[in-house]
Order: C-alpha cells, then sequence, then structure tokens
C-alpha cells in the first residue's frame, strides 16, 4: 500500500511540476508571437506608408532626404582685351556683384592682351565658338557688326522694362549702332580735349579759351602767346591721320559721304583744312615744325612750358599734374562746328549665343551699372559714357584739371573714326599724302586728290 501510496504521491508531484512549466513557456510562446506580430506590422504600415523601418542599432530614424532640385545657373563666357593686365581684380569685384544680384547667372571670362585679341577673336567666330559677349573697340566693331556676326539688342532693348537708354550718353550709344541697329553697348571712352597753360594766358592777359571759340580765336591767342626768343610757341596739332580726320569735322568735312558709297576728302573744305594745319606751321609759325621739336613730345613740351595750347587725349592729365604751372582745359575750337575725337569700347553679345538674355544682362549691368561705374571709375579703368553724374562724382571733383566735365561735354559732338574694310590701308596711304603736304612735297589740294585716287584703289 505505501508503495501504491508513495507512486501516488510522486505522479502527483510530478504533474504539479509539469503544469506549472508549461504554462509559463505557453506564455514565452504567446509573447513573442505577439512581439513578432507587433515588428511585422511595423514593417507593413513603412511599406504602405514610405517610411522606414527603424533600425535596431539606432535610437533615431535616419532623416528623410530632401529631393527638390537644384537648377544650376546659367554660365555665360566673356572675352576682353582692357582688363588685363592692370584691372582683372576690378573686372573680378564686377562679375561677384552682377552674380550676387542675379544668383542664376554665372560669368566666366578669358583675356588677351590687345595685340593678340582680335586675332583670337577672329577665329572663334569663324568657327562659331564665340563666347556670349565680347569686347570690341570701336574700329572693330563696324567690322564684325557690317559681318552680321553680333546680336541685334532691340528686341532685349524693348523686353527689359528695368532698362532705360538715357543712362548712356546718346551720341555715344548710338555709336555702337550699325544699319540703325543696336549691336553693341557703348562700356568705356576716352577722347581729345584742348589744354591750355593758364599761367601763360595771364602773363599775356588773355582771357582763357570758352566754348565759344573758333580756329580764328585760337590763332589769334596763339600769336600772343608765341614767343621765339623764348622757344614757346602758341599752339599744337600733329598733322597725322587721326588728328585730320577730326580736323575736317571742324570745317564740316568728312572723307566719305554718309553712306561711303564716295571719297569726298578731296573736297573744298578739307583743302582748307589741310592748308590750316600746315599754315599755322609755316605762315604764321605759331606750331613747332617736326625740326624745332626735336625729337621731344608734344606732351614733354606742354609741360616744359613750351606749347601754351595743346589738343591731346584725356589719358594725359596724370602725365601733367605735377607740372609746375596751372592748367585746364576747354573744348577744341572749329571752324563751323565743334568736333571731338571719340575712341571707345562696347560689349557686344554672339549672334550664336544660346544664352541672349542672361548676356545682355550682363552687358547691361557692365556698362551702365552704378556698381560697375564707381569700380571702373575709381580704378581710373577708362570713362564710363553715362549721363549721371552721380556716378562720376568722384572722377570728377579731381584736380587737375578744375574743368574736368568737359571731358563729358565733349561727347556731344563727338566723332568716330571713318572705318571701313581696308581700314589699316586707309590710314596708311592718307597719312603718306599729309606728310608729303607738311613737308611742302605736294599742295594740300594735290596731296587730297592723289589720296582720292589711293583709297577708291582700295575700295574696287
Amino acid at each position: 500500500m505505501k508503495s501504491i501510496f508513495m507512486n501516488g504521491q510522486s505522479n502527483k508531484k510530478s504533474d504539479v511540476k509539469q503544469r506549472t512549466r508549461y504554462p509559463k513557456l505557453f506564455i514565452g510562446i504567446l509573447i513573442l508571437a505577439m512581439l513578432l506580430g507587433m515588428l511585422s506590422g511595423c514593417a507593413q504600415k513603412a511599406v504602405e506608408t514610405n517610411e522606414p523601418t527603424p533600425d535596431a542599432s539606432s535610437s533615431t530614424a535616419p532623416e528623410a532626404t530632401d529631393t527638390t532640385t537644384t537648377k544650376e545657373p546659367v554660365e555665360i563666357k566673356y572675352m576682353t582685351f582692357s582688363a588685363a593686365p592692370d584691372h582683372l581684380e576690378d573686372l573680378d569685384a564686377m562679375i561677384a556683384e552682377f552674380e550676387k544680384q542675379n544668383p542664376d547667372i554665372k560669368v566666366t571670362y578669358e583675356t588677351y592682351s590687345f595685340a593678340d585679341y582680335f586675332t583670337k577673336l577672329q577665329t572663334v567666330v569663324a568657327s562659331k565658338t564665340a563666347p556670349d559677349t565680347f569686347e570690341l573697340n570701336y574700329e572693330n566693331f563696324v567690322t564684325y557688326a557690317s559681318k552680321k556676326a553680333l546680336y541685334n539688342m532691340d528686341d532685349l532693348m524693348k523686353a527689359d522694362a528695368d532698362f532705360d537708354s538715357s543712362i548712356f550718353n546718346s551720341t555715344a550709344l548710338n555709336a555702337f549702332k550699325y544699319d540703325s541697329k543696336q549691336y553693341g553697348l557703348v562700356e568705356s571712352f576716352s577722347n581729345v580735349v584742348f589744354f591750355y597753360n593758364k599761367d601763360l594766358f595771364d602773363k599775356a592777359n588773355l582771357d582763357y579759351p570758352n566754348d565759344s571759340w573758333t580756329w580764328k580765336d585760337e590763332l589769334a591767342a596763339a600769336q600772343k602767346l608765341t614767343d621765339a626768343d623764348a622757344g614757346i610757341f602758341g599752339t599744337y596739332a600733329p598733322i597725322q591721320f587721326w588728328e585730320f580726320y577730326k580736323t575736317i569735322e571742324q570745317n564740316g568735312g568728312k572723307i566719305f559721304n554718309d553712306d561711303k558709297t564716295e571719297v569726298v576728302i578731296d573736297s573744298k573744305e578739307n583743302i582748307e583744312t589741310l592748308q590750316w594745319m600746315i599754315d599755322k606751321i609755316e605762315k604764321y609759325h605759331v606750331s613747332p615744325s617736326d625740326a624745332q621739336m626735336s625729337g621731344q613730345s608734344d606732351g614733354d613740351l606742354f609741360k616744359a612750358g613750351k606749347i601754351a595750347m595743346l589738343r591731346t587725349g584725356i589719358w594725359m592729365f596724370d602725365s601733367f599734374k605735377d607740372a609746375d604751372f596751372t592748367w585746364d582745359i576747354a573744348l577744341e575750337p572749329g571752324n563751323t562746328q565743334k568736333a571731338h575725337h571719340f575712341f571707345a569700347n562696347g560689349v557686344a553679345i554672339s549672334k550664336d549665343t544660346k544664352n541672349a538674355e542672361a548676356a545682355w544682362k550682363w552687358a547691361k549691368f557692365l556698362t551702365s551699372s552704378k556698381e560697375a561705374a564707381k569700380i571702373r571709375v575709381d580704378s581710373s579703368w577708362e570713362l564710363p559714357a553715362l549721363t549721371d553724374e552721380s556716378l562720376l562724382t568722384s572722377y570728377l571733383e579731381k584736380t587737375p584739371p578744375e574743368s574736368r566735365a568737359v571731358v563729358f561735354k565733349a561727347l556731344d559732338t563727338l566723332v568716330v573714326p571713318p572705318v571701313i574694310g581696308n581700314w589699316n590701308e586707309l590710314t596708311d596711304l592718307v597719312g603718306k599724302e599729309l606728310d608729303q603736304a607738311k613737308l611742302g612735297q605736294k599742295t594740300p589740294e594735290q596731296a587730297l586728290k592723289d589720296a582720292k585716287t589711293a583709297i577708291e584703289g582700295i575700295l574696287e
């Protein structure tokens, strides 16, 4: 009985142990199943909502990626000769300010010396790989415009509500028109004005030159200012092509008729002009001959107090600033009208550009913005041809000369070079005829008649 009892007790205990063990295991399995179910649900939810599945190795989920596409700025290329080597930092400053105002446009540039620039430009234009924008002096502007290599800006100007052409000197802006279309914006200029020695005028008790002066007024003053014993001459202007084409305009003359279909260099007005230029040396003795200059430049003689009145460029301001006498400038005297040289650079857009609007914005900024104008003026990088004098304050306030505003007033009567396709040949052959007249080897009339024949020969 005992054994039976003992076996019974043993079974009861075993049964209790089994019943207490299995429920724990069952509960563990149930909890595990629930956890697996929860993770499965999270994964399913992540799939359904495109959310990342929680990473067991991290306490935070990865940040969502921004799929917004950033638009790349438009890149335009610019080619220049006037920036190097002295104004590369100034050009960089202009570009930085432009890109700040136009973050959707990036400007890159390449620069060459003037001697190499136009050879390079001719190559890239011919191969249709020209930069979007490029710099042109006036003489070459005419050449490229006539070859239809430039973009007509008229529509761009009309479509730009922020553009006002009156910011430019109108005569200077119109110089970069061809066939009545705007193919360039005037970027910078220099010109020639009438320098005079105020101390010599005061000593001779003469009134200073003014806007109403004519050639006769100049001659009358020059005769009183000339002092042969002291080696002082009353006035000077070189007899060469560049001076001649401007001076004939002061007497109503031209080298070509208006549409350049006829050579009129031997006109009565032009013969009279050349005679006037020579007479100041040979007849009135108020200008030095080449021999009397003894190899010295006209600038050196003026600075030495040996020339009382001189036609020369505004680029001589710095050279004359430390002269030991007081000097100033005036408009050049004319005979029938005023006329002044205009040496200018402009910015053009390639007709093959793929980014005309961006190129226009850059050309407009470079030539007429207040920021670019300030950088240009402050660095003495030529002058912008603008009408807003507030942009030119730092330049106008410099002395000498006291009358710097004359520089801009002269733009109202500017004269551009008479450019033709055979430009270099034109300047050479006219220059040779002028030399012969100056040396007395030909009369002014014969020299200009021969010049006409020669010009007609290169036009055929």
